[in-house]
């Protein structure tokens, strides 16, 4: 299945209609952005560019799919005459992935013809809202953890192809690694994880267990302890691996008071430095509340991975120009209807140094002041990508430039809303 079929069926019926009435060659501009960001958050993290860049330039449709589709009555016979051989030949700006953004600022602009630009709204769309709503989440998390690494395993709580996306957004936003090895694999994510606790039941015993793991994977492994009773399996783990056990981990139980009690049985028993990993459904509160305990690093899963800790980016594509003839000039063109409307025309967007955004319809960036789109496609050919690891030190540094109420971990409103600037 080509990825041109990742879209919604109006998207094609608005092609048959617009190629019926000539409309689908003239010029048009799109916009993708949020109108507000999700309840109690305060800034947002762009996440899902990279991927959006890779599946449009498999956007295209196939014979046997083109077939399918007029059969069906998606298509009219002339627009899938129009969509055979189809690329997108048209224009992207876009705020970089890992850069911070505000209600209302203007994430994506597409320029081209409005027959491809119309098919690209739910791509997008799904993308972009699914990555971003994971990368904001990961980096308030990333932020609670005050330089404690993170783990991402979320795998088993999130369909198996969204596990992959799941873990580089993470990874992206600031977490050290996944426990999904399709993201090491196709991303490179450094892939983490030991044993479950049906390891240990496997075998006869606790120590009989730990004693495998250490074999197969030497003494800077990280034993799960808390299969039985936690003190008794820091004992064993320390008896069977020696003092230079790598870590332990512990999944249940009051964190707070466990870390507690397990590093004071480590450096009783002479391993002060095995580190002490927690899991078990964190998120940025839990967190944050276990900020003065002992603890190492957390891995985190469910609340990652999954809506109940990470609401929807809300992002919507909307027109916001478009041609009267294919040759013809631009005119804004802008949706009223009440909390749902829209600022017609092309927009130029700046940031000031102190982390204001403003965008004006037409003009020009004002001295001073940085834009804050890129070019990332042109003449549908991608002429801007950024690798995993500079999406990392982008991310840091977009969150470091962060407000200092705005890290906070507690609820509040947007720090900052992206502006209109009109003429003077």
């Amino acid at each position: 299945m080509t990825t041109g079929l990742l879209t919604d069926r109006y998207e094609l019926t608005m092609l048959s209609s617009f190629v019926a009435d000539g409309y689908a060659d003239h010029p048009s501009v799109f916009e993708l952005f949020a109108r507000h960001l999700p309840a109690g958050r305060r800034f947002g993290l762009l996440g899902g560019l990279g991927r959006l860049l890779d599946a449009l330039e498999t956007f295209t449709f196939d014979a046997d799919e083109l077939d399918w589709l007029v059969g069906v009555g998606s298509l009219t016979p002339e627009a899938a005459a129009w969509l055979r051989d189809f690329r997108f030949e048209g224009d992207i700006d876009a705020y970089a992935e890992a850069d911070l953004y505000w209600p209302r600022s203007p994430i994506l602009t597409l320029s081209g013809r409005l027959g491809e630009c119309i098919l690209l709204e739910t791509l997008a769309l799904s993308i972009l809202n699914h990555d971003t709503a994971v990368a904001s989440a990961a980096a308030r998390m990333v932020t609670a953890a005050n330089g404690r690494p993170i783990i991402e395993m979320g795998s088993r709580r999130t369909h198996e192809e969204a596990a992959v996306a799941v873990a580089r957004a993470a990874y992206v936003a600031g977490f050290a690694g996944t426990s999904n090895l399709a993201a090491g694999r196709v991303y490179g994510v450094p892939t983490m994880g030991t044993a479950a606790h049906a390891f240990t039941l496997a075998h006869r015993s606790e120590e009989q267990a730990f004693a495998a793991q250490v074999k197969a994977q030497g003494v800077g492994t990280t034993l799960l302890v808390d299969t039985f009773d936690i003190e008794q399996g820091i004992r064993t783990a320390v008896a069977v691996a020696g003092t230079e056990l790598g870590g332990i981990r512990i999944d249940s139980g009051d964190l707070e008071i466990e870390s507690r009690r397990a590093r004071n049985l480590l450096d009783t028993l002479g391993a002060t430095n095995t580190r002490i990993i927690v899991t078990g459904d964190l998120d940025e509160y839990v967190m944050t509340a276990l900020s003065t305990a002992p603890i190492d690093g957390y891995g985190a899963g469910t609340r990652v991975a999954t809506g109940s800790g990470h609401p929807t980016a809300g992002m919507v594509y909307k027109l916001v120009g478009v041609g009267d003839s294919v040759h013809g000039p631009v005119r804004p063109v802008a949706k009223l209807s009440a909390a749902k409307e829209s600022v017609g025309g092309r927009k130029v967007a700046w940031r000031w140094p102190d982390g204001r955004e403003e965008f004006s319809v037409g003009g020009a960036v004002p001295a001073g002041a940085t834009p804050v789109q890129h070019r990332v496609v042109e003449a549908g050919r991608v002429v801007r990508r950024r690798t995993l690891d500079e999406l990392r030190v982008d991310a840091a540094a977009a969150l470091s430039s962060l407000p200092p109420d705005a890290r906070l971990v507690a609820d509040g409103a947007p720090a900052i809303t992206c502006t209109q600037r009109r003429p003077a």
